[in-house]
């Protein structure tokens, strides 16, 4: 009999009290595992930031825009490599429930700000050139069955055309990828020609500007040139890179990462607590036990090993279920979250650091019980009544 197969019978030795144990951690694994992955679904925004962009909006907020005359002024600020514009739609399609997170925007700029757009030559072209092309994301396009060719209507709870309609029509000319994986590819993207010419209300205006800047170094003395130039108008702005616009824009939310750290901590607290003192109990039980093994020939720093080894065997087997169901979970939402938080799965990062914290749980809960069966004396466990 090998030692795993020593430690795989003592693991389960009492059935009730280690399914209980690996519940426990699964349980806690589980909620790291969903917690960590709507984390970084979050934050993808502000890590996927490019260095030279930035985004100028109405200072009042993102809710308010800008004049479309803004958008020729900023051309000409000195270290301003490329401008474009980003007005929001909103849109669903077909029913209420069926959100299409629809923008309006100047699409040779808007293909220049943003190269991690992927797509065939073609279709870049077919956007380019035709008015009424929406250029969708994947996600969204598998999320309503669409593709290219496609002719179908969004409509608006807001924006009206000028003959009283909601319905906006729309060919598929296009549909993009990202160049990361975290990459959101949930939203559809119209010619800001074609929606302002039919607009009935709120015409030449604009949501928000995206600055391409000549060198990153030059951020803050384009930024402050931006603002400064409409310091005295009516509609003044705030400049900011791309990555502090999306923190900023996260924070409204909370602060994710602050919820994770203390739901997660005070799980693993209690679960800590419950297990180190559960094999504490175990190796106490067993002292007789482990004193016979030493008096077979087990040396004590080979029981000692044993024990450890138990120790994050059970935090493995429990944090793998909870990682497994957080993952069958989360890829069962999918499809009802594709339009609000894209991509939402257990990447190998969440899972990487799951797991480094299962095999630092199983040390950590192990080394006492550990210490313990390597200090029983043969003489003094075996005189025992």
């Amino acid at each position: 009999m090998n030692d795993l197969t020593l430690i795989r019978k003592n693991l389960f030795r009492k059935k009730l009290r280690a399914i209980l144990l690996i519940l426990s951690i699964l349980i806690a694994f589980f909620i790291f595992s969903v917690l960590g992955s709507f984390n970084r679904v979050l934050n993808a925004g502000v890590e996927l930031a490019a260095a030279d962009r930035l985004v100028t909006m109405n200072n009042t907020g993102f809710t308010q825009n800008l004049p479309y005359a803004y958008w020729g002024r900023i051309q000409n600020v000195e270290g301003v490599r490329n401008v474009s514009h980003m007005s929001w739609f909103g849109g669903y399609y077909q029913e209420p429930t069926r959100m299409a997170q629809t923008f309006a925007v100047d699409p040779e700029t808007f293909l220049s700000a943003y190269p991690e757009f992927l797509m065939p030559d073609e279709q870049r072209a077919a956007f380019l050139s035709q008015r009424d092309c929406l250029l969708v994301g994947e996600t969204l396009a598998n999320q309503y069955e669409w593709s290219v060719g496609d002719r179908i209507p969004l409509l608006s709870n807001i924006w009206q055309k000028t003959d009283g309609s909601s319905s906006w029509e729309f060919d598929i000319c296009a549909i993009y990828t990202g160049s990361e994986p975290e990459m959101s590819t949930a939203a559809a993207y119209m010619n800001y020609d074609y929606y302002n010419e039919a607009l009935a209300f709120n015409n030449d205006r604009l949501g928000m500007l995206i600055v391409n800047t000549v060198d990153p170094a030059m951020n803050d003395q384009v930024a402050n040139q931006i603002d400064e130039m409409f310091a005295n108008s009516s509609d003044q702005t705030d400049t900011s890179t791309e990555a502090a616009f999306s923190q900023a824009f996260i924070n409204q939310i909370g602060n994710i990462g602050l919820i994770l750290i203390y739901i997660v901590g005070a799980a693993f607290g209690i679960i800590l607590l419950i297990v180190g003192t559960s094999l504490v109990l175990a190796i106490s039980e067993r002292t007789k036990e482990i004193a016979v093994m030493k008096t077979l020939g087990f040396p004590a720093p080979r029981i000692f090993r044993m024990v450890l080894i138990e120790s994050v065997m059970l935090s493995l087997v429990g944090g793998l279920a909870g990682v497994g169901l957080a993952a069958l979970s989360l890829k069962a939402l999918a499809p009802v979250l594709a339009g609000v938080m894209p991509g939402i799965v257990v990447t190998p990062g969440v899972f990487g650091m799951a797991l480094a914290m299962m095999i630092g749980f199983g040390l950590i809960t192990g080394i006492g019980p550990a210490m313990n069966a390597h200090r029983v004396r043969i003489v003094d466990a075996l005189g025992k009544q």
